[in-house]
């Protein structure tokens, strides 16, 4: 399109539990959003816990080359 711009998502904040759930399609689901973050190369902002599943989003993130 003539005129327009596409902006790029260079960093998200994520909020989610500090425990893993009882079911573990979340703990696999947080892994699999870290991952996409990081291979994207978005930011993540987020509360700096790193237990459950926040702390599997972003170890993933981090694993897979984005800083948190």
């Amino acid at each position: 399109m003539e005129g327009s711009s596409v902006r790029t998502l260079e960093k998200i904040c994520v909020l989610c539990g500090a425990n893993y759930g009882k079911d573990e399609s979340y703990v696999k689901a947080a892994h699999r959003l870290g991952k996409i973050l990081g291979k994207r190369g978005i930011n993540l902002i987020y509360g700096g816990e790193s237990l459950g599943l926040m702390g599997c989003v972003s170890r993933a993130a981090a694993v897979h080359g984005k800083r948190v």
